[in-house]
């Protein structure tokens, strides 16, 4: 859904339009909870829920949902030669529901916070009722008997469901309920203005990482040779690190690979991002003579042999790249693999669900 917020700011204010999301999951599935299809009056179609398998099925629902302004709940279960479903074995539960320019203010309120890089949890009963959304924080007032539960889903950092399963009139102040929680994006910083950083600046910017370049040297750190980067800093590699964990800007996500071959950038910022008390992935590109040299070099500044342990190097996989662009691959898909616990062998030579 935060893909496709712009686009509906700019629709709602002409037209209504339809919003489909994945609400619930079940096994193994293409897209996760929070995924989002949007259909305009016109029959045009934004985003996507599962690749093809169910998109025309939820079409005909949103189309219904447009003309009659009432929510619809609608559950696909795995394919058969019969019905509509996934391919993959799993289930899904879609949410339709029909937004106009009344949803406007809180839209807007949503997409100011996600520009500010501020968690926000937006929450949606499964009803057309006028009072039926909320978001926090926001919306300070008590909601629907909900909003402490929207609240720890938030500190939680996921997705859920909350509420009761089926609302009878005595239930009716804690309505089944979907929580969608945004976080600002993981961040990436990247040492180094060379060919290597521009190529992996734009695979990660794809996957949905804020990306920043930072290096001293003027000449060569500029956005225009860096434009799928968020932010292309001209400072010391350390400095600029020490400076964000400073103003609380480095967390667990936070992805930080050396990309030079200069001892007097990339030591200071290996030692400096292996000092941090969280950080979610350190790496530095080079051969096992330049680690060997690293190695020795930070163990003289006074780190571990634990600690130094901790930075991937030689950074990336063994997929035979050479080209900045095949190790930009190479190195997403090693941050990938740490960030998710996985073997990063073929899925071909592995048993059980591909989805874990």
């Amino acid at each position: 859904m935060r893909d496709l917020l712009g686009q509906m700011l700019e629709l709602l204010p002409a037209r209504p339009v339809a919003l489909a999301r994945i609400v619930d999951r079940t096994g193994a599935g293409p897209r996760e909870t929070g995924a989002a299809m949007v259909v305009t009056s016109e029959g045009r179609v934004l985003g996507s829920l599962s690749g093809g398998c169910v998109e025309s099925a939820v079409l005909h629902t949103a189309h219904q949902v447009l003309l009659d302004g009432q929510a619809c709940l609608e559950r696909f279960a795995a394919a058969d030669e019969l019905t509509v479903g996934l391919p993959c074995g799993g289930e899904i539960e879609v949410f339709v529901e029909r937004l106009d320019h009344t949803d406007l203010r809180l839209l807007s309120a949503l997409h100011a916070a996600l520009e500010a890089r501020h968690p926000v949890a937006y929450a949606t009963t499964f009803e057309s009722a006028p009072d039926r959304k909320l978001l926090h924080p926001g919306d300070s007032h008590p909601w629907r008997g909900l909003d402490q539960d929207a609240a720890a889903l938030l500190t939680a950092g996921h997705n859920g469901l909350i509420g009761a399963q089926d609302c009878t009139p005595a239930q009716a102040e804690r309505p089944r309920t979907f929580v969608q929680v945004f976080h600002s994006p993981a961040r990436m910083i990247l040492a180094g203005a060379n060919d290597y950083t521009r190529a992996l600046t734009v695979t990660a910017a794809n996957l949905g990482y804020h990306v920043t370049v930072v290096d001293a040297r003027e000449t060569f750190t500029t956005p225009a040779r860096f434009p799928a980067a968020d932010e292309v800093v001209v400072d010391w590699p350390h400095r600029y690190l020490e400076a964000e964990q400073a103003a609380g800007r480095i967390d667990a996500r936070t992805v930080v690979c050396v990309l030079t071959h200069d001892p007097k950038f990339d030591v200071p910022l290996l030692a400096s991002a292996l000092r941090l008390p969280t950080v979610g992935f350190i790496g530095a590109l080079g051969s096992r003579r330049a680690h060997t040299d690293r190695t020795t070099r930070l163990h003289e500044a006074g780190l571990t042999a634990a600690e130094t342990a901790r930075v991937r190097s030689p950074l990336g996989l063994d997929i035979a790249a050479h080209t900045p662009e095949e190790t930009a691959i190479s190195i997403l898909a090693q941050i990938l693999a740490d960030r998710g616990n996985a073997t990063t062998r073929a899925l071909s030579d592995l048993d059980g669900p591909i989805h874990r």
